[in-house]
């Protein structure tokens, strides 16, 4: 299955929830884990947005969805999520997005909203490849890479 890239650009999100959640089926398989039914809720939670959401929101929405209201019930589903490259921490906000290309192992570039905290996953391959010849250049070992670029999404554009 190819990776179509999700964007700030208003489209029908639900066809790239459903890639995703495909990915995540065949990746769950094949890695022995299981899927379960708060975890796959909390996948379809967090691809139901096109921004990243805090723990507690999306712990309201599994409440709303029968699987109670305790903190642990949304962060052990988000930490596997996170484990298995399902979804990812935006650390900017404090809160987690699902990842847009499951298929792929990568270190993810987020392009964040300032004004309305929308969230895309940029390709990170030129961002990568910079910064491993900088540290390569320095003899310095890279272990992990969190890059966030705040800006502002074409919407919020169209309206300043």
């Amino acid at each position: 299955m190819t990776h179509q890239a999700c964007t700030l650009e208003p489209h029908d999100h639900t066809h790239c929830a459903s890639n995703v959640l495909s990915h995540a089926d065949h990746l769950i398989a094949e890695q022995g884990l299981r899927m379960t039914p708060v975890r796959r809720a909390t996948l379809e939670i967090l691809l139901s947005r096109q921004k990243a959401m805090g723990a507690y929101e999306v712990l309201e929405k599994l409440a709303e969805q029968g699987y109670g209201n305790q903190p642990p019930v949304a962060y052990r589903a988000l930490e596997f999520l996170v484990d298995n490259g399902l979804a990812h921490k935006v650390r900017r906000l404090n809160a987690f997005a699902a990842c847009t290309q499951p298929e792929t192992a990568h270190r993810p570039v987020f392009l964040i909203c300032r004004d309305c905290d929308a969230v895309a996953e940029a390709s990170s391959e030129p961002v990568q490849s910079a910064l491993a010849l900088a540290a390569a250049h320095e003899g310095f070992l890279i272990e992990r890479v969190n890059v966030e670029v705040l800006g502002l999404c074409p919407t919020c554009q169209a309206r300043e």
